[in-house]
């Protein structure tokens, strides 16, 4: 008997060595920070759902009682988890007294999305600054037919066809910041607080790997004076961009309040559902709520996060 099964034992032992190399190889991209060419960008965003894959295969290795590929794929499975888990978790925000800022930001797929709907969430949440990016010259002339002016009048906007315009839109009286056309920076004053907005959109990484990195870097570090970065910045939180970002003093709204699994991207079940857009404060502000609304018309989800200022 031993003579017959020790064969099919190494066969199941080398076929759960191989499963384990694709998620050790991700993981030791995700801790030395590597994002690309284009298949890492894509497997690197698909860290959470490889979490969840590894923890399966640690359990089935050692149900089988394999020891040592069980040991290996355990150690695999806690490095991933320690990346990904404290996303679930809400941390404990700066103690300010300062006004709120409602900031809503939204991808609206070159103009696709229902105009009448941003313009509703904008009322019904109260938005004191949105961010749109992909924003054609028609779709603005849309909002402004569904009543955006009405209720968010000030507004500094670089409209283009395709995904290259962005614009913001405010309660408060903007200016604007030299940074790129298409992702605008404004300036705006809220009790004597200023604060910076700058309405995100890198490149797709998928399609413009290159184009995405310089695109990204043209997004400012954290600085001396308040910051706020929402939109779509084609990224998730396992991406070495958006962490070197946020290691300059900016927080996650998301991550900071324990919903960072929330996918945005896209509406549809497939590919794979992922983070990609959101709202980025400077770590002086605390993150008082934060929320991801359905946009008809687009592929993505809007963001929208209440920020209190210090």
């Amino acid at each position: 008997m031993q003579v017959v099964e020790r064969p099919r034992v190494r066969a199941s032992v080398i076929v759960l060595w191989l499963a384990l190399v694709p998620f050790a190889m991700l993981t030791g991209l995700r801790l030395l920070g590597i994002d690309g060419p284009k298949p890492i960008i894509a497997a690197i965003a698909l860290t959470p759902y490889a979490t969840v894959c590894a923890v399966l295969l640690a359990a089935l290795c050692l149900v089988l009682r394999h020891w040592r590929v069980g040991a290996a794929a355990v150690v695999v499975a806690l490095a991933l988890t320690s990346m990904v888990l404290p996303r679930a978790f809400a941390n404990e925000q700066p103690a300010v007294s300062g006004p709120v800022l409602r900031v809503l930001a939204s991808n609206l797929l070159a103009g696709e999305a229902d105009p009448a709907e941003v313009v509703r969430l904008v009322r019904t949440q109260h938005v004191d600054v949105l961010n749109l990016v992909e924003l054609p010259t028609s779709a603005v002339a849309r909002l402004d037919q569904a009543g955006l002016g009405d209720v968010l009048p000030f507004r500094v906007v670089h409209p283009s066809r395709g995904a290259a315009g962005g614009g913001i839109f405010s309660r408060y009286p903007l200016t604007e910041v030299p940074l790129t056309r298409k992702q605008p920076m404004a300036s705006l004053t809220v009790d004597g607080r200023s604060v910076e907005i700058i309405a995100a959109h890198p490149a797709a990484p998928m399609w413009e790997p290159g184009v995405w990195a310089t695109e990204f870097a043209d997004l400012l570090a954290a600085g001396p004076g308040l910051r706020i970065i929402a939109g779509d910045l084609n990224a998730t939180l396992d991406h070495f961009k958006l962490r070197d970002l946020l290691a300059t003093g900016y927080h996650d709204a998301a991550n900071e309040t324990g919903t960072g699994f929330d996918p945005t991207w896209p509406s549809a079940a497939f590919p794979p559902p992922v983070t990609i857009d959101h709202v980025l404060a400077d770590q002086r502000i605390a993150v008082r709520a934060y929320q991801v609304f359905d946009m008809p018309g687009s592929d993505h989800r809007a963001v929208y996060a209440e920020l209190a200022l210090p």
